[in-house]
């Protein structure tokens, strides 16, 4: 569960470059752009069978690059149904089981919906599943960070208020802090450099030092309405305040990894790192 030494830039899947379109070539795509990890997709499901798993570890190791992973999208630890929730659950732990396996870190998932609930009511029924999510990881020796995101829509369990106080209450628990999608969320607002440091503020005085040191972020440009978050685009396309994000980051000395997930994968990826770099 060591996270790295400094913030590495990863690329949200396979990058566009890679030919054959596979895992491991993914993996070897990112070493030979020069980044640093690279997030496995399991959005649509957990594609990697347990029986590949070391080969992507193999890879991983010999190339030097990280890997997180995002859990699949159809996951609501609010739902109403017991059976909904149960599998929900059940998607996490087995994005976590074969992330652990392809010596990977870092499970990110949105956490659910409020369905007209009061906040602190969705807040409470999250946090109870989140709990034997955590229970049945550490019963079976996964050695993973859970990490519920900060998400794009009103309508969705996720402010960042909600998962530092949600975090604060495990030891393998952090939140994925999707700047992008707290900008959705918020309308056009969160995308100030008193706003961006206010986050990272508030995450270092609830969650300690250490949270900062072992950030796991999300980035891309990002179309949105009063509703919030409509769909991701390229850093170019949007009024995502990225340059200052990066700014405040540098200034706090984050560690861990940021995952660009504009549609042009790589690309992005790269020029995030190459702004980042060049920070004084």
């Amino acid at each position: 569960m060591n996270a790295p030494k400094k913030l590495l830039f990863a690329s949200a899947g396979i990058p566009l470059c890679t030919q054959p379109r596979d895992t491991e070539n993914g993996i070897r795509a990112v070493e030979k752009l020069g980044l640093g990890a690279m997030e496995l997709e399991f959005v649509h499901g957990v594609f990697i069978k347990k029986e590949k798993a070391p080969q992507v570890k193999k890879v991983a190791e010999e190339e030097g690059i990280a890997l997180t992973c995002h859990a699949p999208y159809f996951i609501n630890l609010n739902a109403i149904e017991a059976q909904k929730r149960g599998a929900s659950r059940s998607y996490i732990l087995q994005s976590a089981k074969i992330l652990d396996a392809c010596g990977g870190y870092s499970v990110c998932f949105h956490p659910g919906f409020y369905l007209g609930m009061e906040p602190s009511k969705a807040f409470e029924n999250v946090r109870a599943e989140l709990a034997k999510i955590v229970e049945e990881a550490d019963g079976i020796g996964l050695n993973v960070w859970i990490r519920p995101e900060t998400t794009g829509k009103p309508s969705q369990f996720g402010s960042i208020e909600e998962l530092v106080s949600l975090s604060s209450g495990f030891d393998k628990v952090l939140p994925v802090v999707d700047f992008s999608h707290l900008h959705a969320r918020s309308g056009g607002k969160m995308n100030s450099r008193g706003e961006f440091e206010g986050v990272m503020g508030l995450i270092e005085k609830q969650l300690g030092k250490e949270a900062i040191a072992n950030i796991h972020i999300h980035l891309s440009g990002i179309e949105y309405s009063a509703k919030g978050e409509r769909n991701h685009l390229n850093l170019g396309e949007s009024d995502m305040n990225w340059r200052e994000l990066l700014s405040v980051l540098h200034d706090f000395s984050a560690k861990g990894v940021l995952v660009c997930e504009s549609p042009n994968i790589e690309e992005d990826a790269m020029l995030l790192q190459k702004v980042y770099g060049e920070l004084k």
